[in-house]
């Protein structure tokens, strides 16, 4: 499963319950869409950090990285790839 699916899954079953897959495409705003609230940015977060052994810094929690399923996929794959950089590097 990649990462936007992981990311749907995870919206779908904690933020639209009972959703159809047809109300939310992978560019859509979660903001804009009321998908998700401020409190609910702290839950993806957490399920980031959970899920992918990451640790999102505070300056990172912004809309370019987390207000869709593409952004937070684009995120979560730049941040994978930092850490198995840094692990090379080591």
């Amino acid at each position: 499963m990649n990462e936007e699916a992981k990311i749907r899954e995870f919206i779908f079953e904690n933020f639209m319950i009972g959703g159809n897959e047809e109300d939310l495409d992978n560019e859509d705003s979660f903001l804009e869409k009321g998908v998700i609230d401020s409190t609910g940015i702290l839950e993806l977060v957490m399920f980031v950090e959970e899920t992918y052994d990451i640790e999102v810094e505070d300056d990172e929690v912004i809309p370019e990285n987390f207000d869709s399923v593409n952004k937070l996929g684009a995120y979560v794959r730049r941040k994978l790839s930092e850490v198995s950089l840094s692990k090379s590097d080591s």
